[in-house]
């Protein structure tokens, strides 16, 4: 099997090796990394074990995964950043999970940036799809890449809203309406009801 490394100027991607376990269960040990990942919940060791066993089989089968990310710094495992897509996926998909003491650094931009350039290049890939859970601006921040499209906070703030106002608008006014609307009916129906 042949894989590549790459590197930026504060990380190395990097294959698996089995002493990155404890730092690889760790982090998906902490719910607040794990909450918007697949159903949300933590994983015990032994299925952080299997998890990182999937990335090396993805490797092996075809021939790109997730890599583990070094920080050059500490030379500590702090997460993963890459591709996958297994039977029955939608697409050609980039992710990345980072530990949380390696949040707010820019990593997961500065990994995920390489690896796009890598999809494009080596692998030749045409179209890269990533599957995220609305709700994190942690994780949409980071989509904000050249390459990925403008989705995340840009795009509610750009893009959405003014649609959102709009709904939010309309639907208020259609709620005060029916609320009147359904007082006069009380009112017209309801013999208890008089007016001198």
């Amino acid at each position: 099997m042949m894989f590549d490394e790459l590197e930026t100027d504060r990380l190395k991607l990097r294959m698996w090796r089995e002493s990155d376990l404890d730092p690889y269960a760790d982090m998906c040990a902490d719910p607040l990394v794990m909450r918007y990942l697949g159903p949300g919940k933590v994983m015990t060791r032994p299925e952080s074990w299997r998890s990182m066993a999937v990335f090396i089989g993805h490797w092996h089968m075809r021939g790109y995964s997730h890599w583990a990310v070094e920080e050059k710094a500490t030379q500590k495992m702090i997460g993963r950043i890459g591709f996958l897509n297994p039977e029955g996926w939608p697409g050609f998909e980039i992710g990345w999970t980072l530990a949380r003491h390696a949040w707010g650094k820019g990593y997961a931009t500065e990994g995920a940036k390489v690896a796009l350039q890598y999809a494009f290049k080596e692998l030749d890939q045409r179209h890269v799809i990533s599957l995220i859970l609305a709700g994190s601006f942690l994780i949409e921040r980071v989509f904000n890449i050249d390459g990925m499209g403008y989705l995340g906070y840009q795009s509610v703030l750009q893009r959405d809203y003014p649609v959102a106002l709009g709904i939010l608008v309309i639907s208020s006014l259609l709620m005060l309406v029916g609320n009147i609307l359904s007082d006069i009916v009380y009112a017209v129906v309801d013999p208890r009801i008089r007016f001198k």
